[in-house]
């Protein structure tokens, strides 16, 4: 029998499952809404995990193995990820002139723009944000994320984490 007094409570209160699902509420609409404006701006195709995986190539572009690493993915996964980037156009494979048995994966100018863009509209994005939250208690907000996120905020593996 369920104890609808308990239900009631649990319901009306703050719970701690809230809060990941808030975070990744916020987190998902900026998402969304920029992957909205790239599709406007050329780029329809790309998803989430596109731009982590752009991240991982880096400037002076990797190896699979190591984009796999970066990723938290095995090299079998990121090897996938990098035949649909560069089916895209986001990337194109070169021999590494340090080891001739490497491959390196690199940004093509389409990759390049695209996470320009991706900057831009996280800049702008993050402007929408402080004009409907006040700019004061956005930098508090960011702070305080900065200081609960262990290790540091910026990791590359996100992709890979929810994937498993």
């Amino acid at each position: 029998m369920v104890d609808e007094k308990k239900v009631n409570q649990v319901v009306e209160s703050r719970n701690g499952f809230e809060l990941p699902l808030l975070l990744f509420a916020g987190f998902r609409s900026i998402i969304d809404a920029l992957h909205r404006d790239l599709a406007e701006h050329g780029h329809p195709e790309t998803r989430p995990a596109y731009g982590f995986a752009l991240q991982a190539v880096g400037r002076d572009g990797a190896a699979i193995s190591e984009i796999g690493r970066r990723l938290g993915v095995s090299k079998q996964a990121a090897g996938k990820t990098v035949e649909k980037l560069e089916a895209l156009g986001y990337v194109d494979r070169a021999p590494d002139p340090g080891d001739g048995r490497r491959t390196l994966i690199h940004l093509t100018p389409h990759g390049v723009d695209l996470l320009a863009r991706s900057a831009e509209g996280f800049d702008r994005l993050r402007a929408e944000w402080a004009r409907t939250l006040g700019e004061e208690r956005l930098t508090a907000l960011e702070q305080d994320l900065r200081t609960m996120a262990p290790g540091g905020a910026f990791r590359l593996d996100g992709a890979g984490w929810f994937s498993g």
